[in-house]
């Protein structure tokens, strides 16, 4: 299998017929020029491309996208972890659909559900476990952050106990597609630089984060993709120093 092969057909199913002329530009630019173009592994392609767009609401296109991930290095626990930690990303208003969505897929694909869990924390040391992960993620400065306010606290117990704990993905699979999330929603750039440096320190590096932009653009478009790019650059300069 390959994203080119399998994208390419899937694209085709849909267009061929009524959108010819858009459907070669297009299977041209995001499948044969970026796949070609973009050094990356094809499993980070993919969880990166799930949470783009999960981001920018394209489900139709999830619909396609999700199998042409699950045939090409991501595995279905994998995919539902990108899933479940969108919610506190994106909101549950807009993550929901992508739960009926995911699940039809698998459904098709013969996928037994429940999934096996991933879960490690429980609900009486969720908070701990999570207040131990931002500091791991963040720095010793993140002790106490929960005492700033309620949504400081959730911060804690919620985001980084509940879902950054889970197994299924590790630290710097979560902290890329946390990018993902917040670089293709727009307008939360604060977040993003944020979360740029986080990725940064954790060794997903200025290359590295440019690259996940670039495989993206054919999805989320160049406005988003050059703001998010700006964003890692500053990123880089706050964590490394000018070049």
């Amino acid at each position: 299998m390959s994203i080119k092969k399998d994208a390419q057909t899937a694209h085709a199913n849909l267009l061929e017929k009524t959108d010819p002329e858009a459907l070669e530009r297009i299977n041209h630019f995001a499948f044969d020029e970026v796949q070609a173009d973009v050094d990356l592994p094809e499993r980070t392609k993919m969880l990166s491309t799930l949470a783009y767009l999960l981001g920018m609401q394209g489900v139709d296109e999830y619909k396609v996208m999700l199998p042409v991930a699950l045939d090409n290095g991501v595995s279905p626990v994998e995919a539902k972890e990108v899933l479940y930690q969108a919610v506190d990303y994106l909101g549950l208003g807009r993550v929901f659909p992508f739960f009926k969505a995911t699940n039809d897929v698998l459904r098709a694909r013969g996928v037994e559900m429940p999934l096996p869990s991933q879960s490690i924390t429980t609900m009486d040391n969720r908070f701990e476990k999570g207040e131990e992960t931002r500091i791991r993620l963040f720095g010793p400065q993140m002790k106490d952050f929960a005492k700033k306010g309620t949504i400081n606290k959730w911060l804690v117990d919620n985001c980084f106990g509940d879902y950054y704990t889970r197994k299924g993905l590790d630290d710097k699979d979560r902290e890329m597609v946390t990018f993902c999330y917040i670089a293709a929603q727009g307008g939360c750039e604060p977040q993003l630089l944020a979360h740029a440096q986080a990725n940064i320190k954790l060794g997903n590096d200025k290359e590295f984060l440019i690259k996940v932009i670039e495989q993206n653009v054919p999805f989320i478009g160049y406005p988003g993709s050059l703001n998010a790019a700006t964003i890692v650059n500053k990123a880089d300069e706050a964590v490394n120093g000018k070049n």
